[in-house]
């Protein structure tokens, strides 16, 4: 099994241990990984800020890149399903066949789903409380949305659960957004950092030392709120506690 890496633009930028954590956990659970050097931005901000036409040559890039590989996973559930639901269409405009949207999973759906991985090489001694993003939950299914009428389940708190020493919890109101959005935090900044301070105090109620989840996006957006209030709650990753040791 080859797999492509694709590490987003902003987890490069700032959180680059996340991609080496990405790393180290497929090689130790023996797939080939490859990370091609010449990747970029998937083009979801420029699409989302209404340049969709401005994101068609990162997708063709991307197609360029990725379409080889059998398997493209990303640590960022956004990013993933942006490629996953919206490059079909982008690339319709020039008469261009996706070829990389069936292969794109974000990590916890791949440990998940593909691999069905039964056991991690991580301790981490700690309580985490899950923060569930709305990507995440509504497009990629990686928990169950807690208004509709269904079975309970979380792939995330699998994953989690296979970590020795974890506590693992979940906030109240554990759908709720935390205000990043995207471009939502740019142009309605007062009430996104209003929904940020609402989720931070729902998931520091926990009693947890971390809040971590698939989206490190989500992650820097609480993490403003907590840095600027001097709040005493740390943030991480999920691949990197699945890592942890590695």
């Amino acid at each position: 099994m080859k797999v492509g890496l694709f590490i987003p633009c902003y987890v490069n930028a700032i959180f680059p241990e996340v991609g080496v954590a990405c790393y180290k956990l497929l090689d130790s659970l023996g797939v080939e990984v490859d990370y091609p050097l010449d990747q970029t931005c998937c083009g979801q901000p420029m699409a989302n800020a209404g340049f969709e036409d401005e994101a068609i040559p990162l997708a063709k890039q991307f197609e360029k890149l990725f379409d080889k590989y059998e398997y493209i996973v990303a640590p960022s559930a956004s990013c993933a399903v942006f490629v996953k639901e919206n490059y079909p269409k982008i690339l319709s405009k020039e008469d261009h066949l996706c070829q990389t949207s069936g292969k794109i999973y974000d990590i916890c759906e791949f440990l998940h789903d593909i691999l069905k991985v039964d056991k991690v090489p991580g301790k981490f001694p700690h309580k985490v409380s899950v923060h569930n993003s709305c990507h995440g939950v509504r497009e990629l299914h990686l928990s169950s949305a807690s208004e509709l009428m269904e079975p309970r389940y979380s792939k995330i708190k699998d994953l989690l659960s296979l970590v020795e020493g974890i506590e693992v919890l979940e906030p109240e109101k554990v759908d709720e957004c935390c205000g990043f959005g995207g471009m939502f935090a740019i142009e309605e900044p007062a009430v996104s950092v209003c929904m940020g301070q609402d989720k931070v105090k729902n998931h520091m109620n926990t009693g947890a030392e971390y809040i971590t989840g698939a989206d490190n996006s989500c992650l820097m957006h609480m993490q403003g709120v907590v840095n600027r209030e001097k709040l005493p709650i740390k943030f991480i990753h999920v691949v990197q506690i699945l890592a942890a040791g590695l």
